[in-house]
């Protein structure tokens, strides 16, 4: 049974940081593709953060040069650093894998099979 866990998730001010983090269970972690997703009220989940099985990173436009992805294989966990945070990252932030990934499958949420329950960020 795949499960994910987010935490990290709060509040911040503009240009402050936040780290939020994922575990995962229940599958081969060194398969899998995994990425960060959000949701702001009234506006569609957009993609923010993928990592692929090879370690290749892909970032939405919008947060480049501010977050970083990364994975922790030794426990299982993924991570997201978002620095200089702005008002407009403000969402539910959603981690989600797809545990056997052969090909990149990069920020569409459409190939993500498993997604964790979120967690909120705010930035004032």
């Amino acid at each position: 049974h795949v499960q994910l866990v987010e935490s990290g998730g709060g509040s911040a001010l503009a240009g402050g940081s936040v780290r939020l983090s994922c575990a995962a269970s229940g599958y081969t972690y060194n398969r899998n593709c995994m990425a960060w997703f959000r949701q702001a009220p009234g506006k569609e989940r957009e993609g923010v953060a993928s990592i692929e099985r090879d370690g290749e990173r892909r970032y939405a436009e919008s947060v480049k040069g501010r977050f970083t992805i990364s994975k922790d294989s030794g426990n299982n966990t993924l991570h997201l650093q978002m620095d200089n945070l702005k008002p407009e990252d403000s969402a539910i932030y959603y981690c989600a894998a797809r545990p056997y990934c052969v090909v990149p499958i990069g920020l569409s949420s459409q190939k993500y099979t498993a997604w964790g329950q979120g967690t909120q960020v705010t930035v004032s």
